[in-house]
């Protein structure tokens, strides 16, 4: 069987880098995209590997004008689980998330928060809330 895949769409390079290397490392299959148009250049199906299970958004892609692609984006890969990284001094974007991760975080914590999503969806007992994040020095 293949591994779960997980969409990351994350604007900044590194952080998506860095979290996406943290989930191939855990047995995950991460890809990346730094916008949702680009998200949507993603296969729902691709030989070889397994659907779209999760989508980790990052609030700073959703900006008005996008909204619409990110209804598309869920359809396209069969309403997937829905994780947000939102920003903590913001108000929390319209939607319904399954998970939703108050940045600063770190790369372990949110890698963590997409593992315990992603056991909620086999039936291994629901998800419990993300603790809050640290703070980072």
């Amino acid at each position: 069987m293949s591994p779960a895949r997980i969409l990351l769409v994350m604007p900044e390079h590194w952080p998506r880098a860095l979290l996406r290397a943290e989930l191939i490392e855990r047995g995950y299959d991460a890809v990346g995209a730094p916008d949702l148009p680009t998200a949507l250049l993603v296969r729902p199906v691709e030989p070889g590997r397994g659907p779209v299970r999760l989508i980790a958004i990052d609030q700073d892609v959703m900006v008005e004008p996008q909204s619409r692609l990110l209804e598309r984006l869920l359809s396209r890969h069969r309403n997937p689980r829905r994780l947000l990284l939102a920003r903590a001094q913001l108000e929390t974007p319209a939607g319904s998330w399954d998970q939703i991760v108050r940045r600063p975080a770190l790369i372990g914590e949110i890698a963590g928060a997409i593992e315990l999503e992603l056991r909620s969806d086999e039936g291994a007992g629901p998800a419990i809330a993300a603790p809050p994040a640290a703070p980072k020095l």
